[in-house]
C-alpha cells in the first residue's frame, strides 16, 4: 500500500514542477536532479521526494486508475450539502451559504459556529465544511506516520504525562540505529511517504546527532521528515534542514499568554512562537495549532487560536483535546467534548478552506472511538498512524490509554485503508502549492 499515488511531470518552472494526477494538476518543488518532463515522482506536502520508473508507476495507476474514480464519486456524494434547509435557523444558514460562496465570515460569525449546540445544527455545519474540504482538496487524504524516539522531557507541561516531575516512568531513547531502522522499515516495507521524528525536549541528543539520524535515513530511503523536538535553537533547526528535515511539528497549544503561563511553568508563548516562525523562515512546512478544553479557556480563545494558526501559514493544522495525565497539576481537568473537537476542525477548514490540511489526532481518537471517521467527514483530510516500535510506545505516555497504543502497524493500516475506502477517500498528498 503506498501513501502517495504517483503522477507524471508535465512542465518544469526553475525549481517548481507541475505534476498530473489522474487530470488533476498540482505543482510541487523539486530538489532532486536531473528530472525531466515526462517522468514520474511521488510528492509529499508540496516537495518531489522520489522519482520512479514508468513502469513502477504505470503497475501503480493501473491499479489505482478505476477505484480512483470510483472513491471520487463516493466522496462527492458524501459531501453533497442539500439546498434545502428546512428547519435550520436563518443566521446559520447565511452564514454556511457565504462559506460556500468563498466568502470570508467574520469574527462573529465564527464564534456563532463555535457555540451551537443544536445537533441537526452542527451536523450541517460538519457537512459544509466537508463540502470545502472536498471542493478544494479532492479526495485526498494525507496519510502519514510517526515515530517517537525518546520520552525524556526537560520540561513540566502541567497536563503532560512525560513531564520532568512525572514518577515513575520508565524512560526511554532509541538509539541512532533504532531510529534509522524503523523509519527505513516504515518507508520500504508498509510505504509510507511522510514521517515524524518525536521526542520530549531532550537534550540527551546533540542536533548533531540528530542531522546525522536525519541524514542517513534520507539517503537509503525516500520519505518526507517532519521535526518534532520541541523548542530548538535557530542554528539547530539550520543544521536539521541541511541535514533533510523539512517539516515541523510544534503546537502553540493557545494563544493566550497568561493561560500559556498557567500550563508551562516558566515558559513564555512568545518564545515559542519565535521557533515556529524561525523554522519557517528556513522553509520548513510548519504542522501547529492549539489545545482545547485547557482551563479557563474561553471560545474567544479558541477562536484567537485559529487565528494564529492562519498567521503562522500552517501546512497542517493540528487541534486537539487537552487530555491530563492522572500523575500532573490538571489530573482533575474534565475533557472536552467530541463536538467540542469536531466544531474546530470544520472551523480550521472554514478559516482556510484552499491550503489547510487539517488532522485528526490520536487525542480525539482517544476520547471518541469513532472519532476519525467523524473527524474525516467534518472536514478534516489528514491522519497519522503510529510506527513507533510496540516496546516503546506505551512507554510514551503523554496521557493513559492513548488510541493504537497496542495495535501494530499492520492492523493500523488496515484500519485506516477501510476507512478512507468507505468515506471515498484515496490516501495521497497532492502538496500545498
Amino acid at each position: 500500500m503506498c501513501y502517495a499515488i504517483p503522477g507524471k511531470v508535465e512542465a518544469i518552472d526553475d525549481k517548481f514542477v507541475t505534476v498530473n494526477y489522474f487530470g488533476e494538476r498540482k505543482k510541487a518543488l523539486n530538489e532532486l536532479a536531473g528530472l525531466a518532463v515526462g517522468d514520474y515522482i511521488y510528492a509529499q506536502g508540496g516537495f518531489v521526494i522520489e522519482k520512479i520508473s514508468p513502469q513502477e508507476a504505470e503497475d501503480i495507476l493501473t491499479t489505482w486508475r478505476e477505484l480512483f474514480f470510483e472513491l471520487q464519486d463516493l466522496d462527492v456524494r458524501l459531501s453533497r450539502v442539500e439546498l434545502e434547509k428546512q428547519g435550520v435557523d436563518k443566521k446559520l444558514g447565511l452564514i454556511l451559504d457565504k462559506a460556500t460562496d468563498g466568502k470570508s465570515l467574520s469574527r462573529e460569525e465564527y464564534l456563532y459556529l463555535l457555540n451551537l449546540d443544536d445537533l441537526p445544527a452542527k451536523q450541517l455545519f460538519y457537512k459544509t465544511a466537508n463540502f470545502l474540504r472536498q471542493k478544494y482538496h479532492g479526495n485526498a487524504c494525507c496519510v502519514h506516520g510517526i515515530i517517537e524516539i525518546s520520552n525524556y522531557c526537560g520540561s513540566n507541561c502541567a497536563y503532560c504525562g512525560i513531564a520532568d516531575s512525572v514518577t515513575g516512568l520508565q524512560r526511554y531513547r532509541m538509539t541512532g540505529k533504532e531510529i534509522i531502522e524503523t523509519a527505513v522499515e516504515a518507508v520500504e516495507k508498509y510505504g509510507f511517504k511522510a514521517l515524524v521524528l518525536q521526542s520530549g525536549e531532550d537534550r540527551g541528543y546533540t542536533a548533531g546527532e540528530l542531522a546525522g539520524i536525519i541524514k542517513e535515513i534520507k539517503s537509503r530511503a525516500a520519505v518526507l521528515l517532519f521535526i518534532s523536538f520541541g523548542e530548538m535553537a535557530k542554528k539547530d533547526l539550520q543544521e536539521l534542514y541541511a541535514a533533510g528535515a523539512r517539516g515541523l511539528l510544534m503546537r502553540f497549544e493557545t494563544s493566550n499568554p497568561e493561560l500559556y503561563r498557567k500550563i508551562h511553568p516558566g515558559a513564555e508563548l512568545n518564545e515559542r512562537l519565535q521557533v515556529i516562525r524561525n523554522a519557517a523562515d528556513l522553509g520548513y512546512l510548519i504542522v501547529t495549532g492549539g489545545l482545547v478544553g485547557l482551563p479557563g479557556q474561553t471560545k474567544e480563545d479558541i477562536l484567537n487560536d485559529l487565528y494564529l494558526a492562519r498567521e503562522l501559514k500552517s501546512e497542517m493544522l493540528s487541534f486537539g483535546p487537552c487530555i491530563p495525565h492522572p500523575q500532573t497539576p490538571l489530573a482533575q481537568l474534565p475533557l472536552p467534548q467530541e463536538d467540542d473537537i469536531l466544531k474546530v476542525l470544520a472551523l480550521c477548514r472554514f478559516m482556510d478552506p484552499e491550503k489547510g490540511n487539517v488532522v485528526v489526532t490520536t487525542g480525539l481518537e482517544t476520547i471518541s472511538p469513532d472519532a476519525r471517521r467523524k473527524g474525516l467527514l467534518a472536514g478534516a483530510n489528514s491522519v497519522m498512524l503510529n510506527v513507533t516500535p510496540l516496546e516503546y510506545r506505551k512507554l510514551y505516555s503523554i496521557y493513559p490509554n492513548r488510541a493504537h497504543e497496542n495495535e501494530t502497524i499492520a492492523i493500523q493500516i488496515a484500519e485506516v485503508v477501510s476507512l478512507l475506502k468507505s468515506i471515498g477517500r484515496a490516501p495521497t498528498d497532492l502538496g500545498r502549492f
